[in-house]
């Protein structure tokens, strides 16, 4: 039962890689609009791609995880 917690603690930290990612993203993004204001349409274009990247890799740890305690738990 334990190595089963240890998986699923360890899928569960790509949600911190997720928000780790959206954040520096997010950061850079404000960055490019401040320095460029007419670019903004596209700024916010590549960054929501970006963020939805970053989210669905941490959407996937966390229902492997899930998975990992349901199936093998």
């Amino acid at each position: 039962m334990s190595m089963v917690a240890i998986g699923a603690g360890i899928c569960a930290l790509c949600g911190i890689g997720g928000g780790i990612g959206i954040g520096f993203a997010t950061g850079k993004a404000v960055e490019a609009t401040a320095r460029q204001p007419e670019a903004s349409g596209k700024i916010m274009t590549q960054l929501l791609l970006g963020c939805a990247l970053a989210e669905a890799t941490a959407i996937y740890g966390f229902v492997l995880g899930i998975l990992i305690i349901f199936m093998l738990g």
